[in-house]
């Protein structure tokens, strides 16, 4: 997850670098971001989700959701392809096709599960190997926007012969610094999860465990939360670092029952299936907590993770499933994604 003003610099970096310039650039620079409108059919969904069924609002929130669809390989395939039949450029279609490749794999490599083989697939992935506060992809993008900034005041005749010697400078190298600028980028973009993948496998071999590579969060730059099931009853949180490997550790139990409640077994697994026929399924390491109060029974699902979550992250979620042991009804409320907790509808499960 990259903010929006990064995304743009990307695109128009992107455009500079092909040579690009005037009504092709802008729209290069727009599909930069284009992705990011998935808020607009998200706000559309969200308002009419309670009417729909459940194969339905599932289905529409694959399309609409945000980051679902607008941010997958298929609808960076429709618009490249709807740009060269408009335009038969083979340039502007490459430059249209990088740019809003750039912004999807950047949410990919950052911090938010996605879909992005969807509609061949609905299961949901991430690399998760750059922070998304990284200064250097949030703030090497912008330098294309300053220098574009620059360039149109100059002409414009408003700095009044300051800035001269920079203003010369850039149109003698504009070109080999945008390229430059770009393979800098690349680099880095490929690196971080080469870089990530080495640390997941140095720990795998100190654990002499299995850590799951996309299951591991970015805190910061250098450090990481992960986690795996060390035995049937508990799970082993780890913050890890490139400078240090394991820095903490802890141990988060799979069950907890407050009370004396037999028939406990049978309400997790119902509330397990009930999530598991819901979106977004952001949870990885679940974890429930079932008690009883009267002739109800609430279990609480949430992941092995949120406790040690120091910034917002994606599976920052907690359900609570409540039972009426005398007719089998249920509610569900939710805290998704770092929400505010709120009753869901019945809709959202099968």
């Amino acid at each position: 997850m990259v903010n929006s003003i990064s995304h743009l610099g990307v695109g128009i970096l992107i455009g500079l670098a092909l040579g690009l310039r005037g009504k092709k650039l802008k729209i290069v620079a727009f599909l930069s971001v284009l992705p990011d409108l998935d808020v607009i059919p998200y706000s559309v969904f969200i308002s009419v989700s309670n009417s729909l069924t459940h194969d339905i609002r599932t289905q529409f929130f694959y399309l609409f959701g945000h980051r679902e669809f607008m941010h997958s390989i298929l609808f960076i395939a429709l618009v490249t392809f709807l740009i060269w039949i408009k335009t038969r450029d083979p340039i502007f279609t490459f430059g249209g096709f990088q740019s809003i490749s750039s912004h999807v794999y950047l949410d990919y490599i950052t911090t938010w599960k996605m879909r992005p083989f969807y509609p061949f697939s609905t299961d949901a992935s991430i690399i998760g190997a750059v922070y998304f506060y990284d200064p250097f992809i949030n703030l090497l993008p912008v330098l294309p926007l300053l220098i574009m900034i620059v360039i149109g005041l100059k002409q414009r005749g408003m700095l009044n012969g300051r800035l001269n010697n920079f203003y010369n400078f850039i149109n003698k190298i504009d070109d080999k610094l945008y390229a430059s600028l770009i393979l800098v980028f690349l680099l880095w973009l490929v690196f971080m999860p080469v870089s990530k993948a080495f640390l997941i496998n140095h720990i795998s071999g100190t654990e002499e465990a299995q850590i799951s590579y996309q299951n591991t969060y970015p805190e910061s730059t250098n450090k990481f939360l992960t986690a795996y099931s060390y035995n049937s009853t508990h799970y082993k949180i780890m913050k890890i670092s490139y400078l240090s490997g394991i820095e903490k550790c802890e141990y988060i139990e799979k069950v907890s029952i407050n009370g004396n409640i037999p028939d406990a077994p049978t309400y997790i697994e119902r509330a397990s299936n009930l999530y598991s026929s819901a979106v977004p399924q952001e949870i990885d390491y679940p974890v429930y907590e079932v008690s009883k109060d009267g002739g109800f029974v609430t279990v609480t699902l949430s992941d092995a993770r949120n406790p040690y979550v120091e910034n917002w992250a994606y599976f920052k979620s907690v359900y609570r499933f409540i039972f009426n042991e005398e007719n089998g009804e249920y509610q569900v409320y939710a805290s998704v994604q770092g929400g505010s907790e709120e009753k869901l509808g019945e809709n959202w499960f099968r």
